[in-house]
């Protein structure tokens, strides 16, 4: 008996796996905003969310979904202000207090951003992103994925 990436339920239904799922959804939802106008861009993330995406999908489809350049958020980066970037991050304070810092500063790093957390966000730092009226003009997705797993295999 063979497991392949799709098939059928025992009722006759097609079904997909759990890395089949998980890579939709970071190829689909996050990194195809509809709101962006821009065909390439930067895509932001951690230490752990860099996991999270190497894990369900590869460099290839991250370019074929206009993905240029991959950076960690930790990391001094090169502004690109024509470029729009999708952030994949933790919720954490660090994380939020830097991209705050990208959008702000006396150059911002990027013309717009797309966020989106890994996990649920605390109302403080929600907060925290709402009171930075220089980054609100900037935002533009703020969502929560839910995806703060690594799948091991296609089951």
């Amino acid at each position: 008996m063979s497991f392949s990436d799709s098939g059928s339920s025992s009722n006759g239904g097609d079904y997909k796996t759990f890395r089949q799922i998980t890579r939709e959804r970071l190829l689909y939802e996050m990194l195809r905003p509809e709101s962006s106008k821009s065909t390439w861009k930067v895509l932001v993330v951690d230490e752990l969310t860099v996991k999270i995406l190497s894990s369900a999908c590869k460099m290839s489809e991250f370019t074929q979904q206009g993905i240029s350049l991959v950076e960690i958020i930790t990391k001094q980066r090169q502004p690109m202000t024509s470029m729009e970037a999708i952030y994949f991050i933790q919720p954490t304070e660090a994380n939020v207090n830097a991209f705050l810092s990208d959008m702000t500063g006396q150059s911002p790093l990027y013309k717009k951003a797309f966020v989106f957390f890994s996990s649920p966000v605390s109302r403080s730092l929600v907060t925290l992103i709402r009171k930075d009226m220089k980054a609100m003009k900037r935002i533009g997705a703020l969502k929560e994925m839910n995806l703060e797993y690594i799948s091991l295999d296609s089951q």
